[in-house]
């Protein structure tokens, strides 16, 4: 469905978008949300051969591939361009706010960006929904074909996501208390190491605790009841048991969280970012400043930040 049919309506277009956090907790590879501020650009102009190349990455130390075929961004554009039957030359610029390995969905950020940016680029021959399986093919790159990560960060919200298509994302509730504390360790957790811990069967009351895990963040989502949403995210008893050990000071952490007013705190993706949920600014800003803290105290290094969902997902910022 085209939005408008102009061609190459700019030169130059820059978009943004926004860090991630796939599972909650209890809802492995089907639950995701974007968060405000975080997130990576990507800048887009056009080529003169038709071809996309990789003109620079910034913010990453060298450690991205420039090789246009192992680069999400870049793959997930061309992924774009096949679905279009075109060939234009686009050049791209990555500009990372995200870290790597971070569990905060960095590589999905790049493809989603990139996307977005070459759709305006093109004068938007496809709405954002339609725009879900090319950046799947970035993401696919670094952890398969689960769109916990990409679709949030191209739509906005908290979603329940059971596939690669648009017609697979539910947009759930979510309400104006729900605040997060997030904290990084200086600590890599590759997604396909996190991934390759898990265990590959389950007995039958372990999925009966998680699915019933699941249903009860659903419930306490629809009622509001962030105490019981919270207690229902750290239900997991398959996938954080399983990454915990990649996971430095888990569960220290997370008693340290909740004394300082966290209602609860999980794995972020594959981690090793740790979020915790809070019910207001002031007691995600003061967690999320304790939680860095502690891993100072420990001689680990970290980031933290206090931030809510983001609703739009990912936006062209410029173009021109």
């Amino acid at each position: 469905m085209a939005i408008n049919s102009s061609a190459n309506p700019y030169q130059k277009v820059q978009a943004f978008a926004p860090a991630t956090m796939a599972n909650m907790g209890i809802g492995f590879d089907i639950l995701g949300l974007a968060f405000q501020s975080l997130g990576d650009v990507v800048e887009v102009t056009h080529h003169d051969k038709p071809e996309v190349i990789i003109t620079d990455i910034e913010g990453d130390n060298g450690l991205l591939p420039r090789n246009p075929h192992k680069n999400t961004a870049s793959v997930a554009i061309m992924a774009y361009l096949k679905q279009l039957n075109r060939h234009d030359g686009i050049a791209i610029t990555i500009k990372k706010g995200l870290p790597l390995a971070s569990g905060l969905g960095s590589s999905a950020s790049s493809a989603v960006a990139g996307v977005v940016a070459v759709n305006a680029l093109l004068g938007y021959p496809m709405t954002k929904e339609e725009l879900l399986p090319a950046c799947m093919e970035g993401e696919a790159l670094v952890s398969g074909y689960h769109a916990d990560n990409i679709a949030p960060c191209l739509l906005g919200g908290l979603l329940l996501v059971d596939g690669i298509t648009s017609d697979t994302v539910v947009r759930l509730p979510i309400h104006d208390n729900m605040h997060f504390a997030l904290v990084t360790p200086n600590v890599a957790v590759l997604t396909s190491e996190a991934r390759a811990v898990l265990p590959q069967m389950i007995p039958l009351k372990t999925m009966i605790k998680q699915t019933a895990g699941v249903a009860r963040f659903f419930e306490a989502l629809n009622r509001g009841d962030l105490v019981t949403l919270a207690k229902a995210m750290e239900l997991d008893d398959v996938v954080e048991p399983a990454r915990a050990h990649l996971m430095p000071y888990l569960y220290e952490l997370r008693e340290h969280a909740k004394a300082h007013g966290a209602l609860g705190l999980v794995i972020s993706g594959a981690g090793p970012t740790l979020c915790a949920l809070c019910d207001s600014a002031d007691v995600a800003k003061r967690v999320s400043s304790q939680m860095a803290t502690f891993y100072e105290e420990q001689g680990l290094g970290a980031v933290a930040y206090a931030t809510q969902i983001n609703t739009e997902g990912a936006r062209v910022i410029l173009a021109e």
